[in-house]
């Protein structure tokens, strides 16, 4: 400080006692040092008086000195001291003096900083030029040039990434950081990367086929893992932004074979048990990251095919065995336990093998308890934590999901065996939990039994013989009874509403369910009650709507089995007893709550409280799927004509008439087929084409990107740089081009396939159409009723307007391919044209360079001439002003006899 003071004596001159200069002036006279000097120790104290002043006068510096600072900058480059004092003092007015133990920044600290930052981006050049200074190896210039980098990427973070988008070789520099022995530059550098790959797909993908999962995954491992420091951390958090949403990165990840690497991460140090693992809070949170990597992979969100080839690495590599390990171990801590029992739910997610795998997991008890089972009884366990309870349904959900054989092997826990009955099954912990006193553990039992019964109709009619123990004496009842039972007997509102849910995803799509549920004479006048009600709060509303919807599904899928309760007696009940406005509004309250639009987003329960916990995503995928069949099943039918044209018929003609009836219904049965048939080779055929035109971008991109890759190492030999894409990564790339054009004939094959099937269908059709009219003209002579014979025409009528309308259908399908092709012809074209336009490009930027080089020897030459000059004239020599010298050319002699004096 000392030191200061005395370079800023020396700057001002002596100043009287009594009055002192203000920062704003120490400043100002600063820059007028740092422009005027002509000796280059003069300009370079100044910068570091500069440098200093930055820490406390924020504002001074930057308001006066950022334009003089940013000169400095561009013409003393050679000198790396003054340099690097100039990139410091920018640094500290952006981000502030990180430095200074006593700065905290607060939101007008970087409001302030936002605001020095867009007034250095203003010139797109003091970027490039930032840029360019990042090639320097030497520190003073290196490491200030990253912070400031840095600190500009904080506050304006788009603008910065545009303009490292533009920048021919922007990317490549700042990975080459990566790359530097200097510990210092290289972990600053990810802090770097941490800002500039957030949000920005273009600059992820750049990134990534710069190397970048190689070098992040080598300073992982050289860190120590896990148990490495904060640069594990902050590798970990750009590698995260590197593969969140963004499938092009992901499959790349894949591909490299990424994810075998990532195996030794999970190695738990110590004993088995995981007891002397010391779990620091770095630890904590590197492994946090890690998990968060993996669960990217894996997301449901993802495409199918790269959720489903990750998941077959993982458990390939050994990752998914590791993660079990985890899961296993005892003092684990509970944060990084729940988000380990979410990874592992999300790679064995509907993925068999690793579903069969996760089936023979026990945990090193004794005796040896399978994994679900010890899930299970933290999950109903209302001592545990809210979101560890959470996890373990998620992972019990994930665990069925596909699984019929996982869903047979829970309801077979529950029906009476001869297994030893001291040994506890999943079966015992569900009906443990949907029975006991804590509603939560109520509803988390009720939604883990209903995704044993998702899409399995077989399993609903089996858990249809489940008989519970009751008091000594009495008989056992039945599952559903008890259910109905605790249902009646009212409770809390998450009770209630996990045991609707139950019963209607049980009864949906059962007739025999139905039949049971409606063989309770309790039932119904509950369900009809409880829809009646008046409207009371939110939550009492939201039982009200279930219970519509189950009344709806008894209806809906009722075989008239129970006299009592027919579809048509059920329709009558509704519209005497509820009415049926107030039977459609309760129903339709369920879908307009906002948790259960939340629960519909994603199968991933994200709860932050336990009173948010009211619907589950499979129940709101049902209630969407059948919303519109309860409407219409509940809505009265129109009764038939009692006076009509069979009144008048003989007996005769009634037979006829049924006989074609019979006939009618047969086609119209066979036609239907058909159209579903039809329809779902659309549907197929649709699928196919738009997985054509993702393979046809994803060739595209491509390719985009080998050229790219192939510019980069052009540019990367002729300025003599290394850390290029190796010609490994070009064939790699190359290699993936052949299988996804592989892939894409096969589709076309498919698409081929689907199309004779359609001319199959045709085929029938016609068939089916000649059949009916050669029946139709041999009965025609017998029938005088006018009625029956438009019946007939109309239904011929309908048939003709289905066959054309399969024709239109694939006119479409063949115009829609031919569209396909040309619109490939055109992707061709264009890639074509913008490889010539990449060379043209770089011809235009050699050539730029060379004009700028021959700028700055001209600049250079005149500033030697002006020297030249000056001195002259301080040696008392007479000189001629430029402009005289242009109106004097045939007078250049006199030049020459100026620089001869000189020399």
């Amino acid at each position: 400080m000392d030191y200061l003071k005395s370079g800023l004596k020396s700057v001002l001159g002596a100043q009287a006692d009594s009055q002192q200069p203000t920062a704003a002036e120490t400043v100002e006279r600063l820059v007028e040092r740092v422009q005027t000097s002509t000796l280059l120790d003069d300009r370079r104290d100044a910068c570091r008086a500069l440098k200093s002043m930055s820490k406390k006068f924020r504002v001074e510096v930057g308001a006066q000195a950022m334009d003089a600072l940013i000169y400095v900058i561009e013409m003393d480059r050679n000198d790396a001291e003054i340099v690097g004092y100039a990139l410091d003092a920018l640094s500290n007015v952006i981000s502030g003096p990180q430095d200074d133990e006593d700065y905290i920044e607060g939101q007008e600290e970087q409001d302030l900083g936002t605001q020095f930052t867009e007034i250095y981006i203003k010139r797109t050049e003091n970027v490039t030029l930032l840029l360019d200074l990042l090639e320097e190896f030497d520190f003073k210039v290196r490491w200030p040039a990253v912070k400031l980098f840095t600190g500009l990427l904080e506050c304006r973070p788009k603008e910065l990434q545009e303009c490292v988008l533009v920048s021919p070789m922007g990317v490549s520099r700042l990975m080459d950081l990566l790359s530097d022995s200097r510990e210092v530059i290289r972990n600053d550098t990810l802090l770097l990367l941490v800002n500039l790959t957030k949000g920005n797909a273009n600059i992820q993908k750049i990134v990534a086929f710069e190397n970048a999962f190689d070098k992040l995954l080598d300073i992982i491992a050289e860190e120590g893992y896990s148990d490495g420091g904060v640069v594990v951390e902050d590798s970990m958090a750009v590698l995260l932004n590197l593969l969140k949403n963004n499938s092009s990165n992901q499959n790349f990840f894949k591909e490299g074979s990424y994810i075998q690497r990532l195996t030794p991460y999970f190695e738990l140090q110590g004993d088995s048990s995981g007891g002397d693992m010391g779990w620091s809070a770095q630890k904590v949170s590197n492994l946090h990251l890690m998990l968060q990597v993996i669960r990217t992979l894996v997301s449901p969100n993802n495409p199918l095919q790269v959720i489903s080839s990750c998941q077959k690495v993982m458990n390939q590599s050994g990752l998914l065995e590791r993660l079990c390990n985890i899961l296993m171990a005892s003092g684990v801590p509970a944060d990084i336990l729940t988000e380990t029992i979410n990874t592992v739910a999300e790679v064995i997610r509907g993925h068999h093998a690793n579903q069969e795998y996760f089936a023979t997991v026990s945990a090193p008890s004794s005796p040896p308890r399978p994994a679900i089972v010890v899930l299970l009884m933290s999950m109903v366990n209302e001592k545990q934590q809210f979101v560890l309870r959470c996890a373990v349904l998620y992972c019990f959900q994930c665990f069925l999901y596909k699984n019929e054989l996982g869903q047979a092997q829970i309801v077979q826990t529950l029906l009476p065996t001869s297994a030893d009955v001291t040994t506890i099954t999943a079966g015992q912990l569900l009906c443990g939990g949907l029975f006991s006193l804590d509603c939560l553990s109520n509803w988390f039992a009720a939604v883990a039994l209903s995704h044993s019964l998702v899409d399995n109709p077989t399993q609903k009619e089996q858990l249809l013989r489940v008989q519970l123990a009751t008091s000594v004496g009495n008989p056992p009842i039945s599952l559903m009874k008890q259910c109905t039972t605790i249902l009646q007997q009212g409770g809390k509102v998450q009770t209630r509403l996990g045991l609707l849910m139950l019963l209607s995803t049980w009864l949906a799509h059962s007739t025999q369910a139905v039949s049971h549920f409606l063989s309770i004479p309790t039932n119904v006048p509950y369900l009809t009650s409880q829809v009646g009600l008046a409207e009371g709060d939110e939550h009492e509303d939201l039982v009200q709507g279930l219970c519509a919807f189950l009344l709806g599904i008894c209806i809906e899928f009722n075989d008239d089995s129970v006299p009592s309760f027919t579809r048509e007696n059920l329709c009558q009940l509704i519209l005497k007893r509820i009415g049926q406005e107030t039977f459609f509004d309760k129903l339709g309250s369920v879908s307009k709550h906002e948790l259960y639009s939340r629960a519909a987003q994603k199968p991933h329960l994200k709860y932050k409280q336990a009173s948010e916990v009211l619907f589950d995503y499979e129940f709101c995928r049902l209630f969407k799927s059948l919303e519109g069949a309860v409407i219409r099943a509940v809505q009265p039918k129109p009764k038939d004509l009692v006076n009509g044209p069979e009144s008048n018929m003989t007996v005769q003609q009634h037979s006829l008439l049924q006989q074609y009836k019979d006939v009618i219904r047969e086609q119209d049965q066979r036609l239907n087929e058909l159209q579903k048939e039809f329809t779902e080779l659309k549907s197929e055929s649709e699928k196919s084409q738009s997985h054509i035109e993702e393979m046809t971008s994803t060739i595209q991109q491509l390719r985009d990107q080998n050229a790219l890759l192939k510019a980069q190492r052009v540019a990367s030999q002729s300025t003599e740089r290394s850390g290029s894409p190796s010609s490994t990564d070009i064939n790699n790339l190359q290699h993936e081009k052949e299988e996804l054009q592989k892939q894409l004939e096969n589709l076309e094959k498919n698409l081929k396939e689907q199309k004779d099937s359609c001319e199959k269908l045709k085929k029938e059709l016609e068939e089916q159409k000649e059949k009916k009219q050669a029946e139709a003209q041999k009965q025609e002579p017998l029938v005088n009723d006018s009625e029956l014979i438009g019946t007939i025409e109309q239904q011929r009528q309908e048939i003709t307007e289905l066959k054309q309308t399969i024709s239109r259908l694939e006119e479409e399908v063949k115009t829609k391919k031919e569209i396909s092709e040309e619109k490939q012809k055109l992707e061709d074209e264009k890639s074509r044209i913008q490889k010539e336009k990449q060379k043209i490009q770089e011809e235009l930027d050699s050539t730029k360079k060379e004009q700028e080089d021959l700028l700055i020897l001209l600049t250079e030459q005149d500033n030697k001439l002006t020297t030249y000059k000056k001195k002259l004239r301080e040696l008392g020599e007479k000189v001629e002003d430029d402009d005289e010298d242009d109106l004097n050319e045939d007078e250049g002699n006199d030049d020459e006899d100026i620089d001869e004096v000189e020399e």
